[in-house]
């Protein structure tokens, strides 16, 4: 099955205006702007036949080209990075198989949680989506508090089925628990990881559907799948020992490049 790795990425982000060419020092002091970690670390999965970055915005072209990206122009009219996947494999020809969306705030996605939505996807005949979810552990779920009592988005939860299909995804921590837990001992929060794997189907379809009240309220793109009954496969993943944070606000970078530097990523 061929594969195509999309990084929507604008410029006119809400939260934090200019984000994908907002520079990230890694552990040598060597700083890449977040759209080109994003593609590094596309380029980094297996069994990946393309990758492209997909904007709006000439700043982030020519950013993009300089380090050797290829580019596909989309339109502004993209609500989200869902719609300029779609918008991306439809100028490419729709002609593969599984479409990924890296979005280009999530660096430090390690390969193996793409890798393992693509063999996700591929085993479930029955899903149109595939998203991965990783368990919390005391000192991420404490620190997602943190931020909700805070008035920040520190990340996005998911809950799900016994057969891992996708139930709800919230800026809120989902489930409540009243219980405390020890910094790394295991939770049953899951912290939802911002890449999906498409069929063409379900990918060329979402542009049509008209925006529902749940991804209107909490600014979602992936509920208006659920909204439209669609099967979202949750990929549970494994750290390694890796960190994972995305880029939402201007405060995220000092604690990725925290991270960078703790992984020893250049």
């Amino acid at each position: 099955m061929s594969v195509l790795i999309a990084i929507p990425a604008r410029y006119a982000s809400t939260r934090y205006p200019g984000k994908p060419l907002v520079g990230l020092t890694g552990a040598t002091g060597q700083a890449q702007s977040l759209i080109e970690r994003s593609w590094r670390a596309a380029k980094s999965v297996a069994g990946v036949d393309r990758v492209v970055v997909a904007t709006d915005d000439e700043r982030i072209r020519t950013a993009s080209e300089a380090f050797g990206a290829e580019v596909v122009m989309t339109s502004e009219a993209c609500a989200n990075g869902t719609e300029r996947c779609a918008e991306a494999h439809a100028a490419l020809g729709g002609s593969f198989d599984i479409v990924v969306n890296l979005q280009g705030d999530a660096p430090l996605t390690p390969p193996w949680f793409v890798e393992g939505l693509i063999e996700g996807l591929k085993a479930a005949p029955e899903a149109e989506i595939a998203t991965p979810v990783l368990r919390c552990d005391g000192a991420t779920l404490n620190g997602f508090l943190a931020d909700r009592k805070a008035g920040r988005v520190g990340g996005t939860t998911a809950v799900f089925g016994a057969q891992h299909q996708g139930l709800y995804f919230s800026k809120e921590v989902i489930p409540y628990t009243n219980a405390i837990y020890a910094d790394d001992a295991d939770t049953p929060v899951f912290h939802h990881v911002g890449v999906y794997a498409y069929r063409p189907d379900a990918l060329a379809s979402y542009p049509d559907w008209p925006v529902g009240p749940l991804e209107r309220l909490e600014g979602l793109e992936q509920l208006r799948f659920l909204e439209n009954g669609r099967h979202i496969l949750c990929v549970e993943v494994a750290a390694r020992g890796r960190q994972f944070w995305e880029l939402n606000n201007p405060e995220d970078v000092p604690r990725i490049e925290a991270m960078m530097a703790e992984m020893g990523i250049e």
